[in-house]
């Protein structure tokens, strides 16, 4: 499927690839401001087999993540447990200070909404790519 036929299955816009996060993903990303006004949202599209790096998001209080998916087939994993699957209604909440990944499944296009936390001084963390092996046995 390209990205002009995902776009026509969700109401959210998919937007612009976004070179700026190439070093800390695995594929391409696609951003479109949802809000910027009270609470900043984007929806954050992932082409099919797309994913972040490990990442803590950081705060000196506040902070933290929260992905609403949207569209397509997804995951999202802390460190130490299995990957957990994400379709269209699921919501994760990313506390400050756990490390995890997220992106769309290795055959389908994902997207979320990214809900940034009101926090004190923000930022993340990053680290190496998830493993290939392990990821390629998620269905």
């Amino acid at each position: 499927m390209t990205k002009e036929e995902y776009q026509k299955t969700v109401i959210f816009p998919v937007g612009e690839y976004d070179s700026r996060w190439d070093s800390y993903f695995t594929g391409k990303t696609y951003i479109a401001s949802v809000s910027d006004q009270q609470v900043k949202i984007g929806n954050v599209t992932f082409e099919p087999g797309c994913r972040n790096h490990w990442h803590i998001h950081t705060a000196k209080s506040g902070g933290g993540q929260l992905l609403i998916c949207v569209g397509g087939r997804g995951y999202y994993q802390e460190w130490g447990k299995e990957a957990v699957e994400m379709k269209p209604g699921d919501v994760i909440h990313v506390p400050v200070g756990v490390k995890h990944w997220h992106g769309a499944a290795p055959d389908s296009w994902f997207s979320h909404l990214n809900v940034e936390i009101a926090a004190e001084d923000p930022g993340s963390e990053w680290f190496g790519p998830s493993d290939q092996e392990e990821y390629e046995k998620l269905k």
